[in-house]
């Protein structure tokens, strides 16, 4: 059984000894530990360290690419380095190590296909009062849209199986957290909680730059998944909000109109028209839409397929 452990770096030179010094040399159940850095364009000496390290695989981008791509690769790469196990490890040495063994052990006794390690968000210091109620908002929402019960859904610390991670196709720029959960839930994989300890602060957050800037990328991200993972419902929903507006502005006019009054009240039937005809057109949207979704499923089975084979080749 073999496990890799990636991490995502962008100038990490000075916590990046500190995160590898931290991670197990042996795992029970684990035949094999490697671990894949991801230089998200360093312009520090991040991959002078990482080799200096011994880091057995590093992945180069030549331009920072954020952190939702350097993800989204270092998945990719692991598979191809013939990974049974991946787990996602931040560089800024936040998640303790030692509990890589607990996220991991799920997948080893074939309980869950991805596991998310939750940190104990209220007694977290460096995290402000304001923060960790966003986090716990952010997890709620998700929880919502995604039909998973994730306690820390913006955790970076998780496992895959090879499975799980062959499966995940991260579309989003900004954070892979939150879109990761809604394809594995809406894709039939199992997805589990567990507690994890958290280390003291070696740096501000790159991703959170501040609270307003985090609200509205989270909100518009989490905007953007329910519409490619659920857009029958979204499209639907504005085609119902379109006829119901249309229908009661229709109404409306009948009434005056039987009244005697129906002149006054030409611009009710012209707006009842055109949101009709809106509702029509948003609901033939809403049918093309889930048509191409049901596209997108077949491709990804496809991909599945073919890197089965080459996995299989090397």
């Amino acid at each position: 059984m073999k496990l890799i452990i990636q991490i995502p770096c962008y100038n990490e030179e000075k916590s990046l000894p500190v995160t590898f010094c931290a991670i197990p040399k042996e795992i029970k159940g684990i035949d094999k530990i490697e671990i894949l850095v991801i230089n998200d364009g360093s312009n520090d000496n991040t991959v002078q360290v990482a080799k200096e390290l011994g880091i057995n695989y590093i992945v180069n981008f030549s331009k920072n690419l954020g952190l939702a791509r350097a993800f989204d690769a270092g998945l990719k790469n692991c598979i191809k380095y013939g990974a049974d196990i991946i787990v996602n490890l931040d560089a800024d040495n936040q998640y303790c190590a030692d509990d890589i063994e607990k996220i991991i052990e799920p997948i080893l006794n074939n309980k869950a296909d991805i596991v998310i390690g939750a940190r104990p968000i209220n007694s977290i210091k460096h995290f402000s009062p304001l923060k960790k109620l966003l986090q716990k908002i952010g997890s709620f929402v998700m929880k919502k849209i995604s039909g998973a019960d994730i306690l820390d859904a913006p955790s970076g610390f998780r496992a895959f199986s090879k499975n799980a991670a062959m499966r995940i196709n991260i579309f989003d720029n900004y954070t892979y957290t939150m879109e990761s959960i809604i394809q594995a839930q809406r894709k039939g994989l199992s997805i589990l909680s567990v507690p994890i300890r958290v280390n003291d602060d070696l740096r501000p957050s790159r991703l959170v730059k501040n609270n307003l800037n985090y609200i509205f990328r989270s909100a518009k991200t989490m905007l953007r998944f329910f519409i490619i993972y659920h857009p029958f419902r979204f499209f639907i929903s504005l085609a119902l909000i379109f006829f119901t507006l249309g229908l009661f502005l229709g109404f409306r006019y009948l009434y005056f109109f039987l009244l005697g009054d129906g002149s006054g009240h030409i611009q009710s039937l012209i707006l009842c028209g055109l949101l009709i005809t809106g509702g029509f057109q948003t609901a033939l949207l809403a049918i093309i839409s889930d048509l191409l979704a049901i596209n997108r499923k077949l491709v990804e089975d496809v991909q599945i397929k073919v890197q089965t084979l080459q996995n299989g080749k090397d």
